[in-house]
């Protein structure tokens, strides 16, 4: 394969999946970890893609930007799947959770319908679907109505109004962006607003996010870092971010993808 092809099968993954790792790209392509390097290099200094640590990921995006739900489905898929099974091990039967909308939080509801004699308040539409279609008479769903995002969350003063009235022992929490500076973010004002509800509803909080949701700032701040109870996230985050985010959060938990869950 020559560079350049090289290169643009390089991107159509960035683009499809959000981002690639370096270790991954010498596995499939059979070249050296400097050639991948240097590949990356190219893309970047075109302006195709931005290089982290380990890997690259997509051109950095607008505070206010939003994907739908449909586009953020396919991005990190492994990770996510990783994440989610590792965060559904927090979850104890019998008790009262929140889940948020998000690709990642409706990876974990799949999970989730294993659990027994859970109630589970959320505000994405695909989720609630998820346990509708498990059809287990032991769980209990409350959907918080509200208007309906791009990413199928219900939001708006109908969502605030139900979640407020509300008590829940954990909030499984997915977010758009994480940093230092802006806490966990989202680039919707209304659905910050239904979460920071979640999030004062909640006794503990979990968050959940992939690697490359670091260093992206969304429009409105939903909580800080420090909020966090625990954090799960995937092993493709860099050993600074690990760092900076393990003196903030009260438990980080970094989850492999490649093996399996014990």
């Amino acid at each position: 394969m020559l560079a350049q092809q090289r290169q643009q099968a390089i991107l159509d993954r960035v683009q499809q999946h959000g981002g690639v790792r370096v270790a991954d790209l010498v596995r499939e392509f059979g070249v050296s970890d400097m050639t991948i390097r240097r590949d990356l290099e190219v893309l970047a200094d075109r302006g195709l893609v931005s290089k982290v640590h380990g890997g690259a990921t997509t051109v950095g995006a607008g505070s206010t930007e939003e994907p739908g739900f449909a586009a953020k489905s396919v991005r990190q898929r492994e990770e996510k799947e990783a994440i989610a099974r590792r965060a559904a091990r927090l979850v104890r039967p019998g008790t009262a959770v929140a889940v948020s909308a998000g690709t990642t939080t409706w990876t974990l509801a799949h999970h989730l319908t294993d659990v027994p004699e859970l109630t589970v308040v959320t505000n994405s539409i695909q989720i609630a679907d998820v346990f509708y279609r498990a059809s287990r008479a032991d769980q209990t769903i409350v959907l918080t109505g509200g208007i309906r995002t791009p990413s199928d969350a219900l939001v708006g003063p109908v969502a605030v109004n139900a979640v407020r009235a509300l008590n829940v022992d954990l909030l499984l929490l997915g977010v758009h962006g994480m940093s230092t500076r802006a806490g966990f973010t989202t680039p919707n004002l209304m659905e910050a607003e239904t979460d920071r509800a979640m999030v004062g509803a909640a006794r503990r909080l979990v968050v959940l996010a992939d690697h490359t949701k670091w260093g992206t700032v969304g429009l409105s701040t939903i909580a800080r870092l420090s909020d966090a109870d625990v954090l799960v996230t995937d092993s493709g985050l860099g050993d600074e971010a690990r760092k900076q985010l393990a003196d903030e959060v009260g438990e980080l938990i970094a989850v492999d993808p490649d093996e399996a869950d014990e």
